[in-house]
């Protein structure tokens, strides 16, 4: 008895035709269809077991109270109780013996770069070389002092900071409402004198004595400055903002009030003499 040929069924298609060609509505096969579901199934699982959904604040908890940032913090905790000792020993050390002892001085310098690279380096530079309006930590020019217990200083209480009494504080009056524009563009010509040739000799000449009647009580006679009032250099060619003439015509005219923050607040005494540490050993520290 013959065999009955088998009819073979026609796929239905899509409907969709392009150029002539029609596309086939083949099922998907069933395994990619139970991958599916069950990729489903475990996302649905996942969103109520970890944080997952945003809310208004935050977001939803999760039923197993998983935490990102809880790990994280007892990671932190974890490494800050393997440092607890040699903390505690960089806390109590006197700032100008800890170079003495190569561990000690090897962790602070290793700690302090990360301080630094987490906290300065985004005014100072990576490279701790400054920019426009913040001092370049490379070089042997300090308003505040350079040693490391200046440093030191410096990093706990800040400048010009309204959170910290303690810290440094100077103001430079914008001449601009207590002298002529004539007497500004004489003493900006003298002040670059100081430190190279002045555009107008003449105006520099007569800016000699408009230096000594309003500057020269902080800057000094010399316009050598006198850093333990925060009065920069004048003579020396290192300009924070700028040595050009428009540049300090603008400086005289309406003065600079640059602020630090106050670092006692945000680091602990350990990581603030890390820093210091590191930033004395940069090469412009005393």
């Amino acid at each position: 008895m013959a065999k009955k040929p088998e009819t073979k069924q026609e796929v239905s298609t899509t409907g969709h035709s392009w150029d002539g060609i029609e596309e086939y509505n083949n099922p998907l096969p069933r395994w990619w269809l139970w991958t599916l579901y069950l990729c489903i199934i475990w996302g649905i699982g996942y969103t109520i077991a970890y944080p997952a959904w945003p809310m208004i604040n935050g977001a939803t908890k999760g039923v197993l109270g998983y935490s990102t940032r809880a790990e994280v913090a007892a990671d932190i905790a974890a490494v800050e109780a393997q440092n607890e000792a040699i903390n505690t020993k960089l806390a109590g050390t006197e700032l100008t013996e800890i170079s003495a002892d190569p561990e000690l001085n090897g962790y602070a310098q290793s700690a302090g770069a990360a301080v630094f690279k987490t906290w300065c380096a985004q005014c100072h530079g990576s490279g701790a070389a400054g920019a426009k309006g913040y001092p370049n930590l490379l070089d042997n020019d300090w308003l505040w002092g350079g040693d490391i217990e200046a440093i030191h200083t410096t990093i706990s209480h800040g400048v010009r900071n309204e959170t910290d009494d303690d810290a440094h504080y100077s103001e430079m009056p914008a001449f601009g409402e207590m002298l002529e524009n004539e007497e500004i563009d004489q003493v900006v010509n003298y002040v670059l004198s100081l430190s190279g040739d002045a555009p107008d000799a003449a105006l520099a000449e007569a800016g000699a004595v408009v230096f000594e009647d309003n500057c020269a009580v902080c800057h000094m006679e010399d316009g050598t400055g006198d850093r333990s009032q925060g009065a920069p250099n004048l003579a020396d060619a290192i300009w924070l903002y700028g040595g050009d003439f428009d540049t300090v015509k603008e400086t005289v005219t309406y003065s600079r009030f640059g602020v630090m923050p106050n670092w006692n607040e945000r680091l602990t005494e350990a990581q603030v003499r890390a820093v210091a540490t590191y930033v004395h050993s940069l090469g412009g520290g005393e």
